[in-house]
């Protein structure tokens, strides 16, 4: 059968993706701070410093008014909300902004799951107006993920030529003054690290292939940088050298602290999560509640009250709360059936029994101290849990 002419013309819509970067997310706030914002900016930055934290941190709840003469002939609104994106400490995001105005290499560290990536990628996205100029960190990476490679086809047939050349993230953002993010440090060998010293030193990565030619040396442009993520699980294996560590300022991402907003964030992203699956996020606030208590308990070795318990070794974070509430959502509405609660040891076994089979024992500890007590002391809710402690086996 020939298509009509309808059928060859007409335009095709783009694939849908699950999860878009930070800058398209909050295209709005980022083009409405833009605006807003007329103060003076770091080279090469897309926002000012002070409006970059705003990003980051929410505006507090309180509307944002834009002059009607940048909105930008009504494209953008006349007031606008910037909401919260990172749970954390203000501070520590004005310290990391602070590092990347003065065009310091930043290096983001702490337990796995504390949001050093999502951190990241925001922190990229407001100050570059990109959040993919990205390497990620593992034993096989080469130290062309941090200078250049070549387009071995062209190469053979031209030699080595600026068009054969393939830039790396890092070189591109050298080029192009913008915030290159390296994503587990530590996961890549010693010696493709080291490959950052001099290009955070020197600031230029010279192209022995190409002497004789412009193209010989890459100068970084102003505004250039490096932020980098480290888990602290991970120490040991591939340290830093010294020489390395000296030209990065550190800041460690601590676990969220307030309970509150832990479970506002558990909430927010499993909700989104569930629906990206196409489905409605139904699980009770006081499930939630639930199954955040257990891992914060897990997370610290100490319960609410003040009970101490034995830690499982692995890492009880609030990315894998998220994960295991939106599980929950998921069977709830797919495998529609029972209470929710019902399911909640089976998930936490599964995101406790990773690392060491004795977390299974410590698992079972915490059913039988913290959720014991709870149950004893009237919580129908703990005592409904308690009940469920075969679920554990």
């Amino acid at each position: 059968m020939t298509p009509t002419t309808d059928q060859t013309t007409a335009p095709q819509a783009p694939p849908a993706r699950q999860i878009l970067p930070a800058e398209e997310r909050h295209a709005e706030e980022l083009a409405f701070l833009a605006a807003l914002d007329d103060g003076p900016r770091p080279p090469g930055w897309a926002l000012t410093p002070s409006a970059v934290v705003t990003f980051v941190c929410g505006s507090g709840g309180e509307s944002l008014a834009l002059p009607a003469r940048r909105r930008a002939a009504g494209k953008l609104p006349a007031k606008l909300v910037i909401a919260p994106k990172f749970v954390g400490e203000r501070a520590l995001v004005e310290r990391c902004v602070v590092t990347l105005a003065g065009e310091r290499g930043l290096l983001l560290v702490g337990e796995p799951g504390t949001a050093k990536s999502m951190l990241s990628e925001l922190l990229s996205a407001a100050v570059s107006g990109t959040s993919d100029l990205t390497v990620q960190g593992t034993a096989g990476t080469t130290e062309d993920a941090f200078r250049y490679g070549w387009n071995y086809a062209l190469l053979l047939a031209q030699g080595p030529t600026p068009q054969a050349l393939v830039a790396s993230p890092v070189l591109t953002a050298m080029r192009t003054g913008r915030v290159a993010r390296i994503e587990e440090i530590t996961r890549c060998l010693p010696e493709v690290q080291d490959a950052l010293v001099s290009i955070l030193s020197d600031r230029r990565v010279n192209v022995p292939e190409l002497a004789g030619t412009p193209d010989a040396s890459v100068a970084a442009a102003p505004g250039f940088t490096v932020l980098a993520t480290a888990n602290l699980r991970d120490r040991g294996v591939s340290e830093m050298s010294a020489a390395l560590k000296r030209r990065f300022n550190f800041e460690t991402v601590h676990p969220i602290a307030d309970a509150e907003a832990e479970m506002t964030l558990v909430r927010g992203q499993a909700t989104a999560a569930v629906q990206r699956a196409g489905a409605a996020f139904a699980v009770d606030d006081a499930v939630l509640d639930v199954l955040v208590t257990v891992f914060r308990d897990l997370r610290t070795g100490r319960s609410a009250e003040g009970w101490d318990l034995e830690r499982p070794g692995t890492v009880m974070s609030t990315a894998e709360a998220v994960h295991v509430a939106s599980s929950l959502g998921l069977a709830s509405a797919y495998l529609a059936g029972g209470d929710v609660l019902d399911l909640v040891p089976g998930h936490l076994l599964g995101a406790v029994r990773k690392d060491d089979p004795a977390d299974h024992a410590r698992l079972l500890g915490y059913w039988d101290g913290p959720v014991r007590r709870r149950a004893e002391d009237g919580s129908a809710m703990w005592r409904r849990l308690w009940d469920l402690r075969e679920n554990l086996r």
